[in-house]
């Protein structure tokens, strides 16, 4: 039986590893699988010794897997699904205030208040528009 060239063992691994990221994902697999497919043809195209070749591989993996942590990573929205998001600049409707503190509805649903510096106790019915979530607590001032 005759030896196989070595480029074609890291031609052979590189699939393997594909194909394997097939069978079992997780996006880490393939760029392991892409490092060996690159070594195999530098190996092909220059034919260094075997610890070349294992220099050319880590420094291939190290870059494949650097974009594929980058192409994974997931793209978030400034103030996705925080509190805040759906609630800070809508209209409230002053139902009672005791002081600094009361309960306002924006939208369908009640919610406690607080005044924000600078805004006065307002009657029952008022308009107002919540400037920022403290906890479950809308912040509230003149609209």
């Amino acid at each position: 039986m005759t030896d196989l060239p070595q480029s074609v063992l890291w031609l052979g691994a590189g699939l393997v590893l594909m194909l394997l990221e097939i069978a079992a994902p997780g996006v880490f697999l393939m760029w392991l699988g892409l490092a060996a497919l690159g070594t195999g043809l530098v190996v092909q195209v220059v034919a260094p010794g075997f610890a070349l070749q294992v220099v050319v591989f880590a420094v291939f993996a190290a870059v494949s897997i650097t974009i594929g942590l980058r192409v994974r990573a997931p793209r978030r929205a400034a103030h996705l699904n925080t509190p805040d998001s759906g609630l800070v600049g809508r209209e409230a409707v002053a139902l009672e205030f005791h002081g600094r503190t009361g309960r306002v509805r924006v939208g369908d649903s009640d919610w406690s208040a607080r005044l924000a510096s600078g805004t006065e106790t307002p009657a029952p019915q008022a308009m107002l528009r919540v400037v920022g979530v403290d906890g479950t607590t809308l912040v509230v001032g003149a609209a």
